[in-house]
């Protein structure tokens, strides 16, 4: 069995070429995802307690921690207050 020659090196040489070329590109593109990544995750606060701190404050301009303006819970107990009373005098 006889095998052919290989082409000549000028043309294996252009299709590396043409393989690299879109190897490199990737490569330049994922390195510029990199260095954009890297920028987006730099802290603003130098420790958590900072960090902790900022985040709280905001949620109170947000109004999240404020109190509830529901007195269901005021009733809520008073109703089981009453009941435990009664249940106190009726048994005892």
């Amino acid at each position: 069995m006889v095998t052919f020659r290989l082409p000549p090196g000028r043309i294996i040489g252009t299709m590396n070429e043409r393989r690299n070329r879109g190897a490199r590109a990737a490569l330049l593109s994922l390195e510029a995802d990199a260095a954009s990544a890297r920028g987006g995750f730099a802290c603003l606060f130098s420790t958590s307690d900072e960090y902790e701190s900022a985040l709280i404050s905001e949620r109170r301009a947000q109004g999240r921690y404020s109190r509830p303006k529901s007195s269901w819970p005021l009733v809520f107990f008073c109703g089981c207050t009453l009941l435990m009373l009664g249940t106190a005098v009726f048994l005892g």
